[in-house]
């Protein structure tokens, strides 16, 4: 039996194109497997956390919103809407702390502070920078962008900074401003 080339095309045609549309939707569960969503394992509106240590708070965190990533294999907090920290030393010496934008990530104990970012101590030193990170461990903030610091010796302008939470270790980069040195020429 001879059937002529058209009839054997049209039945070709007819296998692939079947063979096709009936392995898309297999080839679209497979897809699926190997894709895992990235979404928060909770999330918080209205965050008010206090931190203690040995019957003394060491800290306050308040937050419009807070999504907990502590499901994923590398963990982090993030804080979308930004972030109002108050830091407490041993003598309840306070340090308040304002971002746009945070994320603390779990591992490193790193907090990554963004967006107008203002830092102000009890005795009225005050710093301003776009990003600045917290080592919570050292308790030790750190950038190395441009950054505003005033004090009572008067207004400094760098790029590049690390202090202690409390100011009163400070080491600055390329520092330019007008004020007062304690140190004899």
């Amino acid at each position: 039996m001879n059937l002529p080339k058209r009839y054997i095309i049209a039945a070709v045609t007819v296998f692939t194109v079947t063979l096709f549309f009936g392995c898309e939707s297999n080839f679209k569960e497979v897809q699926k497997i190997n894709f895992s969503e990235f979404v928060p394992g909770s999330d918080a509106d209205t965050v008010n956390i206090k931190y203690t240590d040995s019957g003394l708070i060491t800290g306050v965190l308040k937050s419009p919103k807070m999504l907990d990533y502590s499901n994923l294999d590398f963990p982090f907090t993030e804080f979308p809407i930004g972030i109002d920290v108050t830091l407490y030393d041993k003598k309840q010496k306070r340090t308040f702390i304002v971002s746009n934008y945070a994320v603390s990530y779990k591992l490193t104990g790193i907090i990554d502070l963004q967006g107008k970012v203002k830092i102000t101590s009890e005795t009225g030193q005050m710093l301003e920078t776009e990003q600045l990170y917290f080592d919570q461990k050292n308790e030790w903030f750190y950038t190395e962008r441009k950054f505003k610091l005033t004090d009572a010796k008067g207004v400094s302008y760098g790029q590049g900074i690390d202090f202690s939470k409390d100011f009163k270790v400070i080491n600055s980069q390329r520092v330019t401003g007008e004020f007062e040195s304690d140190e004899k020429l």
